[in-house]
């Protein structure tokens, strides 16, 4: 999604840059649509990123005997080390 995004604001800056030569008095449009360029630009290459990035799932298992109640024991743990940017 942030992928698509990223194409549309880069689709809107454009044709606010290079196709629209409307003049108005408080807003230089140009600049508008290469903030919005440069926005899209930003949130595919964050999309990429995110999309590709390694996730790790660490998985503890102990087995074994309770000494004091003689009674057996299986405990299993989740936990997710995924790494940052």
């Amino acid at each position: 999604m942030s992928i698509g995004a990223g194409i549309f604001l880069l689709a809107i800056g454009a044709i606010l840059t290079f196709a629209v030569n409307i003049e108005v008095q408080f807003v230089d449009l140009d600049m508008i649509g290469y903030i919005l360029m440069a926005a899209g630009v930003l949130v595919v290459v964050l999309g990429i990123v995110l999309a590709f990035r390694k996730r790790r799932t660490v998985v503890t298992r102990q087995q074994g005997v309770d000494r004091r109640t003689g009674q057996r024991y299986d405990t299993t743990e989740h936990g997710d080390n995924g790494s940052a940017l």
